[in-house]
């Protein structure tokens, strides 16, 4: 069974397959264990919440956005493929709500857009006032 799940953070897009393996997790072609450290127990969060289910193969697709949004991504992106995965037990996604909301849930936030007469410099950036 291959179940197709997706994840956005920020400008960042993630789509997760599933299917029954070895094991394996592996993100845009490259196992999970060659991203840097902090990424890696970010993307890897799901797996350890979940009890690190080794008869499944993880493939992550990460789009847009920087590294640590894309590590967001990919992690709602895991954690949604392992509810649907496991479909039988609801009590995995009631562990992950527990966990952290935003495993399951994305974040809404997104970046504000920049108004007339100050695009370069910001949304909310002002003229510099001088009294003097």
């Amino acid at each position: 069974m291959k179940i197709y799940t997706v994840g956005r953070r920020k400008e960042a897009k993630a789509r997760a397959l599933i299917e029954s393996g070895v094991g394996a997790v592996r993100v845009n072609g490259e196992h999970v264990r060659n991203l840097p450290d902090m990424l890696r127990l970010k993307v890897i969060e799901p797996l350890l919440v979940a009890g690190e289910p080794d008869e499944v193969d993880i493939s992550v697709n990460v789009r847009g956005g920087g590294q640590s949004g894309q590590a967001d991504a990919a992690r709602t992106a895991i954690a949604r493929a392992l509810v649907s995965y496991y479909t039988d037990t609801k009590d995995l996604e009631s562990t992950f709500m527990a966990y952290d909301r935003y495993m399951l849930v994305e974040d809404s936030r997104r970046t504000e857009p920049h108004k007339p007469s100050q695009s370069s410099k910001g949304p909310r950036h002002k003229q510099q006032k001088s009294y003097r």
